[in-house]
């Protein structure tokens, strides 16, 4: 299978700057690539292709030796692959009838990675293997930069991207053969109902506490967000804001994620089959103002509640547990949601009246009671085990 391994990178300085130049070149080598099929089109009608403009970097590069000229030509080719792949998915939204979203161009700040789509062609992983403690990935046009290695990488390393976040630097590994870490099997199966109060209700009763990152960080974002809406623009004080806001942000989401990968290694670890609800989290956190003709209603609790949704991380936990689940031969499964939370789990008797409230389920034909979220993860187990059984008999 392939899996990405990622790791903090700590450049020096001057490999900082390296790195910073690094990600200009190849936003403005986007842009201009964009440009150049747009003007292509506007004014001959020409349309332009990832072949055309491959073929046009050796002249870029030897125009520009200083400049573009510095990095690697295979990273130059995946930055005009990441254009046409751009263009590729307008087109497929143009002819499945979505809204387009026709490819921008890439302003400063917009531009956050670079890929060598190949280990070994203007980069190397582990470039100097004799080191007794440190590992190093060196980079075309800047060195060897030190990692900070916090585990083992497995299988055969395919592409290097390195990604800035912030002040912070990242390198993506992207493996190929990596080897499944099976565990043992333990014969348990459990249904999980997500939610705002606790982030995962299990059917055996069991509720996976919500963190609520961003609501704990609530009081310093704000505070931040005021300094930045004061600061004047294009000041060295609003880039410093700025930077603030982006880093607060981006601890938020590292809590989030690590939250996500330990509340998923603890289910794959206690059972062999899991199932969970089918969630579309963004028609469920679509905004609810509607238009001036026809307004919406309660916006502000639909607004409080989609804050909540996106806060708990549904998303980032269910492409977790996948990923793991994957990895441990465990079976997942998804079944539709619809009706679970109002459907008696003892006698089958559905009822809007059953969910007396949020927590709370009383089953108006044989009395049975229980916490609402726990009924609900029952009836997702059962009908994910009726799923599996009727595509076994197929």
């Amino acid at each position: 299978m392939r899996r990405s391994f990622t790791f903090l990178l700590r450049p020096t300085a001057k490999q900082a700057a390296a790195l910073a130049a690094c990600l200009e070149e190849h936003r403005q080598l986007y842009n201009a690539a964009l440009e150049h099929r747009r003007t292509a089109y506007r004014r001959a009608g020409v349309t332009v292709r990832y072949g055309d403009q491959s073929a046009d970097l050796k002249h870029i590069r030897a125009d520009d030796p200083a400049g573009q000229g510095r990095w690697s030509f295979s990273s130059q080719q995946a930055t005009l692959r990441r254009l046409d792949k751009a263009f590729a998915a307008f087109f497929a939204r143009v002819k499945a009838g979505r809204t387009p979203g026709f490819p921008r161009f890439k302003g400063r700040g917009w531009f956050g990675t670079v890929e060598w789509p190949k280990d070994g062609d203007g980069c190397r992983w582990d470039s100097q293997p004799e080191h007794p403690s440190a590992t190093f990935v060196r980079l075309q046009g800047i060195g060897h930069v030190r990692v900070h290695q916090h585990r083992r990488v497995l299988g055969a390393v395919k592409t290097i991207s390195v990604k800035r976040e912030g002040a912070r630097w990242y390198v993506i590994l992207s493996c190929d053969d990596v080897p499944a870490e099976t565990l043992p099997a333990t014969g348990a199966a459990v249904g999980l109902d997500m939610g705002v109060a606790s982030l995962v209700t299990t059917s055996d009763g069991e509720r996976l506490d919500n963190p609520r990152r961003r609501a704990a960080s609530a009081g310093r974002l704000a505070a931040a967000q005021r300094a930045l809406a004061r600061a004047k623009r294009g000041s060295r004080r609003r880039g410093k804001a700025a930077a603030r806001v982006a880093a607060l942000h981006a601890k938020v989401r590292r809590q989030r994620l690590d939250g996500a990968h330990k509340a998923a290694l603890a289910l794959v670890g206690g059972y062999d089959v899991i199932v969970h609800e089918d969630l579309r989290i963004v028609n469920m956190t679509r905004s609810a103002s509607g238009t001036i003709a026809r307004p919406g209603r309660n916006v502000a609790q639909k607004s409080g509640l989609n804050c909540s949704i996106l806060d708990a991380g549904w998303g980032v936990f269910l492409r977790v547990l996948a990923h793991k689940a994957e990895s441990a031969g465990r079976e997942l499964i998804a079944v539709n949601p619809a009706n679970t939370s109002r459907t008696c789990s003892r006698c089958g008797h559905r009822a809007k009246d059953n969910r007396v409230t949020q927590a709370e389920f009383r089953c108006q034909a044989c009395g049975h009671e229980t916490h609402a979220d726990v009924n609900a993860a029952i009836n997702i187990l059962r009908a994910g085990l009726a799923l599996r059984d009727a595509a076994e008999a197929a």
